[in-house]
């Protein structure tokens, strides 16, 4: 595999697009978790000329294998899926657009609706973020309530940022600490309330407080960790008792551990499930399902956008979600993450660091357990881009990660492993690091 080039002594086309780009674009790009500062400050690549399988190339075309992040987790098939393309291509051919409505989208509710039985309507919408607010929407519409209980990350949206509007940082620990709310009516402030996964007295707290205003409860059905003394059955009736919706964010789960909703695995129906990311590999689109008499209430307020309406959302979505089942992705790519994790482990006793594996099989993490974590963390992807690899210390696998490119990536990691071991012990991890340490937290980049 071809090296990537010393960016260090040499900024790549890429970086200095980055740079170029942070003056144009506030924040530099349109998702923060593709920051380069995310990864490896002035030194990452940040943009890609094409992509193929779980393989990317960079302006300069140097090739990596993408044992990282891939697109947040939104290609399970692997980039530029030959069947999936051949969809949306077709669609492009035969008009993206027109004044009447693209029939795949009836489809494509039928479809969905079959594979969740307690849901009997969808909407459709084009990225997560906003399909998480057509949701609390309807929630609001159907319950004529305002407060929202939360746990977990879940977009971009004035509803969800509110809670940061108080005293404390509502969102740390849903998502990243130092958020603000600039930007957020002050008059939605005690609208959110957050409470943390498996802690269901939190919750009820919410309640306790809430009353009759309690509109709905919003949550990923699971993501960094399971759900233990029957948590999701008792949310379920907390919900029914408090007359509150429901509201499962499968935006980022979704179809990862089995073939729908994480919610099927467990028994548990919402009265609203909002999907997106993975359910199209990689092109946008994205759908709110729910019961008959929540989803009706979408009637009753004004929920309506032009380019809902386009013809290659559903497209790649029927091809991709036709596709998921046939090749069975949960299963392949447990086998990814068990072979990943398995390799870290491995790694890291070979070469005595103190390492944390975590997370569930969709959403693979490591940590060092030493006090300078984020510099350790710098360290090892610049070590790792070095040798033709994107990976930080998660692990998003798909169904183009191959044995072979797992295989590839732990003989690697060997050499990466036995480097970080050298700097521990001469205590020269920051000085080897050729840029500046990776961000761990929200930062104005302009």
């Amino acid at each position: 595999m071809k090296k990537a080039k010393n960016y260090a002594s040499k900024k790549g086309t890429g970086q200095k697009l980055w740079q170029k780009a942070k003056k144009l674009i506030p924040g530099g790009n349109q998702l923060l978790s593709k920051r380069a500062e995310m990864f490896l400050p002035e030194l990452w690549p940040a943009y890609y000329s094409r992509a193929k399988g779980c393989e990317v190339w960079d302006l300069d075309g140097n090739r990596y294998v993408d044992m990282g992040r891939m697109a947040v987790g939104s290609c399970l098939l692997g980039y530029a899926d030959p069947d999936v393309n051949r969809a949306v291509k077709d669609a492009v051919d035969r008009g993206s657009m027109s004044t009447l409505n693209a029939p795949e989208e009836v489809e494509l509710a039928e479809l969905l609706c079959d594979i969740h039985p307690w849901a009997h309507m969808v909407r459709f919408a084009r990225g997560g973020g906003e399909a998480m607010a057509i949701a609390v929407r309807i929630a609001r519409a159907h319950t004529d309530r305002d407060i929202i209980a939360f746990c977990g990350y879940h977009g971009w949206a004035d509803w969800y940022l509110a809670t940061n509007l108080g005293t404390t940082d509502g969102l740390k620990g849903h998502l990243l600490a130092g958020l603000k709310a600039k930007g957020v009516p002050r008059g939605l402030r005690g609208s959110i309330l957050p409470f943390r996964y498996n802690h269901l007295e939190e919750l009820e707290a919410i309640v306790k407080h809430a009353g009759k205003r309690l509109a709905a409860i919003v949550m990923e059905p699971l993501h960094s960790e399971v759900p233990t003394d029957g948590f999701l059955k008792k949310i379920r009736a907390i919900a029914d008792k408090a007359g509150a919706v429901l509201i499962f964010d499968e935006v980022s789960i979704g179809w990862k551990l089995t073939y729908g909703g994480a919610h099927l695995l467990y028994g548990v129906n919402p009265d609203i499930a909002v999907f997106s990311k993975a359910m199209s590999n990689g092109f946008p689109m994205a759908a709110v399902i729910g019961k008959r008499k929540v989803m009706q209430a979408a009637q009753d307020s004004f929920i309506s956008s032009t380019y809902w309406t386009d013809r290659t959302g559903p497209a790649s979505a029927l091809a991709t979600l036709k596709k998921m089942k046939k090749l069975n992705v949960p299963k392949r790519i447990a086998r990814a993450a068990a072979q990943m994790r398995a390799g870290w482990e491995r790694a890291a006793k070979k070469h005595g660091l103190k390492i944390k594996v975590g997370g569930t099989v969709p959403y693979n993490a490591f940590s060092f357990l030493y006090g300078d974590a984020q510099a350790l963390k710098t360290l090892f992807t610049q070590e790792m881009l070095e040798r033709g690899f994107l990976a930080s210390t998660e692990f998003n696998p798909s169904c183009a990660h191959t044995p072979t490119h797992v295989r590839r990536y732990t003989k690697t990691l060997d050499g990466v492993f036995a480097a970080i071991r050298t700097a521990l012990d001469t205590n020269s991890v920051r000085k080897r690091l050729k840029g500046p340490i990776a961000h761990s937290h929200f930062a104005r980049l302009n």
